[in-house]
């Protein structure tokens, strides 16, 4: 049973032409049964007030960890949909290092079966290689077919060329990317954090930018004999932004995304919190030069989609020293509001163009449609402000984990709704 509601007063925006208009939206059935100035319904259909708000395409969060099967105790299906709710988020894609990992077909289809059960579209990315351990190629068409939308290793480098090249090639016959964390991990064997002076000062052993760099030069080349499509997972190095424009100059078929924490946090964070476990994280927060530099990146377009990289772990895991906690932070509850803070406040990006690497990039990147504000669509609907000032408090988590270095932090902009699976669902509420 869908729930039918009109929509008033927004003003709505389509993130691939950025055009805008003021119309109330009804939605019959699941679907957007009619946009207009002003719509005139029976009693009974539930009216949301959206004055002061846009509505946009859903968005997508193309990078998610929601750590089901195996590591529930992290987060589930169905609590990482609940915290992409709350972020205005109807559509994720949710990395493959589960337990067991998404390796097979079956795993796929379990995933696809619980997400069934939530208002969220959770689309899986599978293995490159089997067991995630960069060995044997993994059946990458029987993946797609059970519907896998990518393949990644995750946080497990493909280290080995040859077999980076195989999977590439396989990329250009199935038309899905490869997502590969760019790291040479050879270059790093102990780092808990950016190699740098505050690393240096802190005693803490670090993680140079030069093993993300090499990784990305690597896999572009690559990239560009195979003609398979290469997709930068969260990019942090100046180097890293630089190679990529590089590449796509000349034609090469690669893609990037980066996470709000690198736009909005350097590594100075770890010393000014006194180590926080929750500043850790895998890209490591880099210097200052490489921030402006990801900010560039998003600006030119050589950076396509903003992703979170949610990454949740339970207290007791990030609750022990700096160089004993696990890598990530929570993202879906903050991304918006860091996004128009960092990005839209100083003038860098608009509201529309952060939107769009918001909808139209993630989808374009994994060859997923774009849900269309038009009579007839399926409704699928983000309903936010990029205005209003709120302080992001331990209650807003919708997640089942609560590592985050963003509490008290002061967030710009808001998600008001979402519109998905024929559900309208108030995070506020």
């Amino acid at each position: 049973m869908s729930d039918d509601l009109l929509i008033r007063h927004g003003t709505i925006l389509n993130p691939e032409t950025r055009e805008t208009r003021e119309a109330d939206l009804l939605i019959r059935d699941g679907l957007i049964d009619k946009v207009a100035p002003e719509i005139d319904v029976d009693a009974g259909i539930r009216e949301v007030d959206a004055s002061g708000k846009m509505i946009s395409p859903g968005w997508m969060d193309m990078h998610v960890h929601f750590r089901e099967p195996g590591y529930e105790h992290k987060e589930t299906i169905a609590t990482g949909a609940r915290a992409a709710v709350a972020g205005g988020f109807t559509s994720v894609a949710c990395m493959p290092n589960t337990n067991p990992p998404i390796h097979t077909r079956d795993v796929v289809e379990f995933i696809l079966e619980r997400a069934e059960e939530t208002p969220v579209h959770v689309h899986p990315i599978a293995t490159v290689s089997k067991e995630r351990e960069g060995v044997e190629l993994a059946e990458m068409a029987d993946l797609q077919e059970g519907g896998a939308v990518a393949f990644s290793d995750d946080g497990a480098p493909v280290q080995h060329a040859g077999l980076m090249r195989r999977a590439l090639e396989y990329s250009s016959m199935l038309e899905a990317p490869v997502i590969n964390h760019m790291e040479e991990l050879t270059l790093n064997p102990h780092g808990h954090m950016h190699e740098g002076d505050v690393s240096a000062r802190l005693g803490v052993g670090g993680i140079p930018a030069l093993s993300e760099d090499v990784m990305i030069a690597r896999d572009v080349e690559i990239a560009a004999v195979t003609g398979g499509h290469v997709h930068v997972a969260h990019i942090s190095t100046a180097r890293g932004v630089a190679l990529v424009r590089e590449a796509k100059a000349r034609g090469v078929k690669v893609t990037a995304e980066v996470c709000p924490h690198h736009f909005t946090l350097t590594d100075e964070a770890v010393e000014t919190t006194g180590f926080s476990t929750h500043t850790k994280m895998h890209p490591p927060l880099r210097s200052a030069a490489d921030v402006e530099a990801v900010i560039e990146g998003l600006v030119d377009g050589t950076i396509d989609a903003i992703c979170t990289d949610h990454a949740p772990h339970a207290p007791h895991e990030k609750d022990v020293e700096f160089n004993a906690a696990p890598f990530g932070i929570l993202g879906l509850e903050t991304a918006w509001g860091l996004s128009v803070r960092e990005l839209v406040e100083p003038g860098h990006l608009s509201v529309e163009e952060v939107v769009r690497k918001l909808t139209v990039a993630p989808r374009r990147i994994l060859n997923l449609p774009v849900p269309a504000i038009e009579e007839g669509a399926v409704a699928e609907l983000t309903v936010f402000d990029a205005t209003s000032r709120w302080t992001f408090e331990a209650s807003h988590i919708r997640s089942k984990s609560r590592n985050t270095p963003f509490i008290g932090e002061e967030m710009v902009g808001r998600a008001h709704g979402v519109y998905s699976k024929g559900q309208w669902i108030d995070p506020t509420e």
